[in-house]
């Protein structure tokens, strides 16, 4: 009898393990995104913080190769395996969306605010789509295209938005953002397109390990050196960056790159519906002014957002 009710137990303590499997597992995207979402909406302060010491080139860079440090040595174990037959569409992918969004980023928030720089951000699923449709021939219905229009719309009046709130000259460096967005749609096609069966931390490393020594060689022929020894703050700075390469690129990588194969490319890129209000919190609570014109911009492109991805 008490063997009966030990295999009962069992049983019952069976069937509770899987339920509660199958429940993260149901779970798990919506989880990731979150995730996402507050690592990649605070990124874009902490950029606004480094640009403080270092000038654009030398954040973006600092960015991914502290990215490249944290993942050689799993990259290192697949060299001759992954890495081998598809160097040049892991280059490819390093190059496009980890190396050229950095710089371009960093650039951009010289000339616009951090909280503007997430919101602009929110572009990433529509280049997404539109690279999806012209190059990779995903289809696209009617409502999607209402919806990009109506995103760009909303990037458009953002570009325009002055100092005091009020529409004024074009901010030329809002474009950054923008090709920042489009190198993004690029490699997450590629990523469902040519790495789909690629564990999501192995092709993170690779990519890492492509394009970081680029970006350690050419801080050595700079003055990131004297920066860091002489320039009050230079430490924490580097510090933020780090945060920044080993969290917010390394991390989140391995973590969208796993979104994106467990779901869709457009679905996972929709994580910009999140990371435009954790950038506005942090904007605002370092000071940033964020105006009525910002919030319908930012309600356009989101609307847009939506539009297409609820009819995708």
């Amino acid at each position: 009898m008490q063997t009966i009710n030990n295999i009962l137990n069992n049983y019952k303590e069976l069937q509770i393990v899987k339920a509660v499997k199958f429940e993260i597992s149901r779970s798990l995207p919506a989880l990731i995104l979150l995730l996402l979402s507050i690592i990649w909406g605070s990124s874009f302060i902490l950029i606004k913080k480094a640009l403080k010491v270092f000038p654009p080139e030398q954040v973006g860079s600092i960015r991914i190769a502290f990215a490249f440090i944290v993942m050689i040595p799993i990259a290192l174990k697949h060299l001759r395996t992954v890495y081998k037959g598809n160097w040049k569409m892991i280059f490819l992918l390093g190059l496009v969306a980890n190396l050229l969004p950095a710089l371009l980023f960093s650039i951009a928030q010289t000339g616009i605010s951090s909280s503007l720089s997430g919101i602009l951000n929110s572009l990433t699923p529509l280049f997404t789509l539109i690279i999806g449709l012209i190059v990779f021939k995903t289809e696209i219905r009617r409502g999607q295209v209402s919806g990009i229009f109506i995103s760009l719309a909303g990037s458009i009046s953002l570009s325009f938005i002055g100092s005091q709130g009020s529409l004024g000259s074009f901010n030329f460096f809002a474009l950054f953002v923008v090709a920042a967005t489009l190198c993004y749609g690029i490699g997450f096609n590629m990523i469902k397109s040519y790495f789909q069966k690629v564990n999501s931390v192995v092709l993170t490393s690779l990519a890492m390990f492509s394009v970081g020594p680029f970006a350690l060689i050419f801080l050595t022929t700079t003055d990131f050196t004297y920066r860091l020894i002489n320039i009050d703050g230079s430490l924490l700075a580097l510090f933020y960056l780090f945060i920044l390469g080993a969290v917010g690129t390394a991390l989140a990588l391995v973590l969208f790159n796993k979104l994106i194969q467990i779901t869709s490319p457009v679905f996972a890129s929709t994580v910009t519906y999140l990371i435009p209000i954790v950038a506005v919190m942090w904007g605002i609570f370092d000071g940033e002014a964020f105006f009525l014109f910002h919030f319908i911009g930012m309600a356009l492109i989101i609307s847009g957002v939506y539009i297409v991805n609820r009819n995708n």
